[in-house]
């Protein structure tokens, strides 16, 4: 694609995806006319275009709000659907007037860098990062309208990736030659074409079939269960799930009679935990804590092997709950998961490698399961979305060599300049996570900080990888969780706010965090 010099300059910062890290970095950017581009026609990414008829939040609703806008019901403990929370959307995007930012259906296909790179090229002493909004255009970003053959070209001092880690680009596993999908007779298809369909293609699709399911997460849980609802009945045919890697499930944020969040989401349970930075004394104190900190998990392992039928089908994992939390992996089980299984309707099976036969899939040992459809709950690959918009060098920079994003603040790449990123680290809540480093990156463009140098930025990447790395196997996910207060602290500390965020000491200590209480300050 040949760059054109005639390109529209319009605004400072430009705004790639409008899902939830979009429109919160529109509003939060507002003051500087951002142009957001967003492939379809709507607003709310993976929930509108990644989402099941049965899909719900995973948390209360008062944990998944903007800290301006709290939604109508915010004492409701039900989880909200997918619709819910796309009205919700929907009303803040229109309260906020953020919509006029958007221009839908604009795909963007190709960014390039044009000014002289001011990083340091790996392996050299980095050193400033310099600013975000310099004056002069940085970036170029090819964009195709409606999906013409034509592109325009615009350019920004500064770009905002908001196009997430989940949906867009399904992973799929690779399979040894003759074992791959083109030697199966049924129908085959990954989570991310599912969503697709609407309630009665769905359920055409997966009623009166043997369907298996791949994969043992929030979305396959969710996709079992659709199917075994299709297929009730004495016609109705059971959903086998292929599970690789077991994850800890809970059925509520109730343990032994204990609100969940006083285990993992006061700022007293923080400090059972690691975080980067932290000084000697709270290292000491971190370790003094350790029997603590495993005690409380087997605590909370203990309850879902008393209320859950985890032994009778096998479905106890190996590693503690701890490391589930630990990687945002944690899934809240749909009510009817395990009474579906009790009835047949939902069967198990165990495998690290599998291949595909004419008739189904074999599992490693020989063992075929004979099915209509497979549906790939494999994830999706974020990076790759990434990857296949920037050029080089920025491209290879994306990931480290632990296959981690190395993120300052969860928000600046330190070797990619004139560029954030916002989306691409986990917690507890994404959207308070994401509000926040909104917040932050407004007040840097505002030059009310100064970044560390490349070199300082680098060094603390590489402290919270640490601190992952030795909190759980999974830390590729790129999750806070365990250290979400702390790391709040700093970016509080950094824009000039207080840290300690609640009204008085016992409730700064024993109550949760939530978005209300990173509401801005006057």
């Amino acid at each position: 694609m040949s760059s054109n010099q005639n390109y529209i300059t319009v605004s400072k910062v430009g705004i790639i995806g409008a899902g939830i890290s979009g429109i919160a970095a529109a509003k939060q950017l507002s003051c500087y006319d951002p142009v957001v581009f967003e492939a379809t026609g709507s607003i709310g990414g993976v929930w509108r275009h990644c989402s099941y008829n049965s899909t719900k939040l995973q948390t209360p609703r008062c944990d998944y709000e903007f800290s301006d806008y709290p939604w109508p019901e915010r004492d409701n403990s039900s989880f909200p659907s997918h619709i819910e929370i796309l009205e919700y959307l929907d009303a803040y995007a229109r309260h906020f007037n953020v919509l006029k930012y958007v221009k839908f259906n604009s795909k963007v296909v190709e960014v390039r860098y044009i000014r002289d790179r001011g990083t340091a090229k790996l392996g050299e002493s980095p050193g400033e990062y310099g600013t975000l909004t310099t004056g002069q255009s940085a970036w170029e970003v090819a964009v195709q309208i409606n999906q013409s053959e034509n592109v325009q070209w615009y350019a920004f001092e500064c770009l905002v990736m908001c196009i997430g880690k989940y949906g867009d680009v399904a992973k799929v596993p690779v399979f040894p030659r003759n074992q791959g999908p083109d030697v199966f007779n049924g129908k085959v298809m990954h989570t991310l074409d599912y969503c697709k369909l609407d309630k009665e293609e769905a359920n055409q699709l997966l009623k009166g079939k043997k369907v298996v399911v791949v994969g043992y997460k929030k979305s396959a849980i969710d996709l079992a269960v659709e199917c075994a609802e299709a297929n009730q009945g004495p016609d109705g045919e059971p959903c086998t799930m292929v599970i690789r890697t077991l994850h800890w499930t809970v059925p509520s944020y109730w343990i032994w009679g204990l609100p969940f969040f006083l285990f993992y989401s006061t700022r007293s349970s923080q400090f059972l935990h690691e975080k980067p930075n932290q000084s000697f004394l709270r290292a000491l104190l971190c370790l003094s804590l350790s029997p603590m900190k495993r005690a409380i998990s087997k605590f909370i392992e203990s309850y879902l092997a008393w209320k859950l039928p985890l032994v009778k089908y096998g479905l106890r994992p190996d590693h503690p709950f701890e490391e589930d939390y630990a990687s945002c992996q944690m899934a809240i089980l749909p009510e009817n998961f395990f009474l579906e299984a009790d009835n047949g309707k939902i069967l198990f099976e165990r495998a690290t490698k599998w291949g595909f036969w004419s008739g189904g899939i074999e599992l490693e040992g020989k063992k075929r399961l004979e099915a209509d459809v497979v549906v790939l709950a494999t994830g999706f690959d974020g990076k790759k979305k990434l990857k296949s918009i920037l050029p080089e060098p920025f491209c290879s920079l994306i990931e480290d060599s632990s296959g981690v994003m190395p993120l300052y603040r969860g928000t600046i790449h330190p070797l990619i300049p004139n560029m954030a990123f916002v989306g691409y680290i986990e917690s507890v809540s994404n959207l308070h996570t994401a509000e926040l480093r909104c917040k932050w990156l407004a007040g840097l463009m505002d030059k009310q900080f100064k970044l560390p140098t490349v070199e300082n930025m680098l060094e603390q990447t590489t402290k919270e990888l640490d601190v992952m790395k030795r909190t759980t196997r999974f830390y590729k996910r790129h999750c806070i969780s365990t250290y979400s207060i702390n790391h709040s602290d700093e970016i509080c500390e950094e824009m000039g706010w207080k840290s300690w965020r609640k009204k008085h000491l016992l409730a700064e200590v024993f109550s949760p965090y939530n978005c209300q209480d990173y509401e801005e300050e006057k």
